[in-house]
């Protein structure tokens, strides 16, 4: 199999001289599943993805665990890995002689495609439009100098940092974010009783609010598409001494500043949100390549979870937007409406929600790949820029 997709979904699988590098596979699978941790609560929360504007950050116990263990963390290593990705897919060219960016701009167009159905018919938080325009531009900087690289890279990093700073002293001045107030009735309704087609109509007509986050983050994903290529450049995720070293430092920094970090900024309230989603979260993120690298080095023999993630990871477009579409249909009225039904009963059955959608799509992608290459979302795109 060949691994030349630089996009969300697809992890290579190997660097350009043929080595293979598993652990991108298991990370890639982690991140999937790991972003539901976060997705789960809007799903099931009243008003869905509207009402995770309107009722603000988690107050819950449980909620809050899964928060400080996963919101924005698993994005931030989803986006590291789609930077890994577009490093493999220049390498690749660069040995080939072909020109760059080259036909990668109708990868990252096609990715706009599909985020766009993505957001229009499933998920009105999806990540894959904010990817493939920042894919654009990371793709096009990777034909400078590294020193234009780095530039860029610290550059948005602060850029960013004080936009989130500022943002962060508006909403604890009062004068903006929200107040975590009730969510509209109307909206709660339209989700659990409402039909397909006027949910549809609802995220059309508030497209700029729902697509708020890849714009507000623009810099935040450049800075972490280029860690991802500086990392993958510095040998991190390879099975020598050098990756288990590099991990080893992820580990120790990521872990050890991140999570007192990402604590306390969950613990300091709804003033801090932004800052603990899209500040200190990229830290953890780093840290859980250092966690998950040192786990996958333990283990001699893969069982049942670690080839279920391995596999979601292989056909990660295709997990990423089944996962949602299970949620969907499961949580809201025009499925089995659990989310009303289950209303007031506890966080345990969000939990067991994850749990299970978590479950069937390792197991479903392990025997999907049994018959097939890619997944079936993977092999559209790929018939799609072939022609």
């Amino acid at each position: 199999m060949t691994h030349t997709d630089a996009r969300v979904p697809q992890t290579p699988q190997a660097t350009p001289a043929g080595r293979r590098l598993p652990l991108l596979d298991v990370l890639r699978g982690t991140a999937i599943l790991g972003t539901l941790m976060t997705n789960v609560w809007i799903f099931t929360g009243p008003g869905a993805e509207w009402g995770a504007l309107e009722s603000g950050p988690a107050t819950g116990p449980v909620e809050t665990a899964f928060g400080v263990l996963a919101n924005g963390k698993f994005l931030s290593l989803l986006t590291i890995l789609f930077g890994v990705g577009l490093a493999i897919q220049y390498d690749s060219a660069k040995r080939r002689g072909q020109p760059w960016p080259g036909r990668y701009r109708w990868r990252a167009l096609f990715l706009f495609a599909e985020g766009t159905v993505h957001f229009v018919l499933v998920f009105a938080w999806d990540v894959l439009m904010g990817y493939a325009v920042t894919a654009l531009l990371v793709a096009w900087l990777l034909a400078r100098s590294e020193r234009a690289q780095r530039r860029v890279m610290w550059g948005a990093a602060g850029v960013h940092l004080a936009v989130m700073g500022l943002l962060t002293a508006a909403i604890a001045s009062g004068d903006g974010g929200t107040d975590g107030g009730t969510v509209s009735g109307e909206v709660v309704d339209l989700y659990a009783h409402g039909s397909y087609p006027a949910q549809i109509a609802f995220r059309l007509e508030n497209a700029l609010a729902l697509r708020m986050e890849p714009v507000l983050t623009f810099f935040l994903l450049i800075f972490l598409f280029l860690l991802g290529v500086r990392l993958f450049r510095a040998g991190a995720f390879g099975a020598d001494e050098t990756g288990r070293r590099l991990r080893s430092r992820l580990l120790a920094w990521g872990i050890g500043l991140g999570l007192p970090l990402n604590a306390a900024a969950a613990s300091a309230g709804p003033d801090l949100f932004l800052l603990a989603r899209y500040g200190t979260a990229p830290l953890l993120a780093l840290g859980y390549i250092g966690l998950i690298g040192a786990l996958a080095d333990r283990v001699r023999k893969p069982g049942p979870l670690m080839t279920g993630l391995t596999s979601v990871g292989r056909m990660a477009l295709s997990g990423y937007v089944v996962q949602n579409a299970l949620c969907v249909l499961i949580s809201y009225g025009i499925g089995l409406g659990l989310a009303e039904r289950l209303d007031g009963t506890g966080p345990w059955w969000v939990v067991a929600l994850w749990a299970t959608v978590c479950a069937v799509l390792m197991a479903g992608s392990t025997l999907w790949l049994r018959r097939f290459s890619t997944g079936p979302l993977e092999s559209v795109q790929k018939w799609a820029l072939r022609r």
